[in-house]
């Protein structure tokens, strides 16, 4: 096995999280915004109250995207290079913390059950989307 290529699986990484960044910018920012700003009115917060936060989901992104290439880039040697174990790695990043946080936080009620519902769905999608675009310029050493 080969060793991990850091320099790799940060630059994947940052471009993986472009992906998850135009995601959520759409999804929360533009789709669901209404949505987001009556969530927070019924926690008694002003409606962009979110807002404030933009800079810090930004770098999460970034950060969930250098991850996402990590763990790509760890099963690599086991599974092969290729979509199907970009796919794998962001499936498996977001059942162990997508999912799993969604099934631990939904239970007490900050976001209507719907949002929740709605943005694991989309994480489903957008994690291993952004995993295959980050392994597209992953390389081993």
């Amino acid at each position: 096995m080969g060793k991990i290529n850091w320099s790799r699986v940060v630059v994947g990484g940052l471009l993986a999280g472009v992906v998850l960044n135009i995601v959520d910018f759409v999804f929360f920012g533009v789709m669901m915004k209404q949505d987001i700003a009556a969530a927070m009115q019924a926690l008694g917060k002003q409606p962009g109250a979110m807002d404030s936060l933009v800079p810090l989901f930004v770098v999460l992104d970034f950060v969930t995207g250098i991850g996402l290439l990590w763990v790509y880039a760890a099963i690599r040697p086991r599974f092969g290079a290729g979509v199907k174990t970009a796919v794998i790695a962001g499936l498996a990043v977001w059942f162990f913390v997508g999912l799993l946080h969604a099934i631990g936080e939904s239970p007490m009620g900050f976001m209507p059950q719907r949002l929740m519902v709605i943005g694991t769905c989309v994480a489903l999608v957008a994690l291993p989307v952004a995993t295959v675009g980050g392994a597209y310029v992953y390389k081993e050493m």
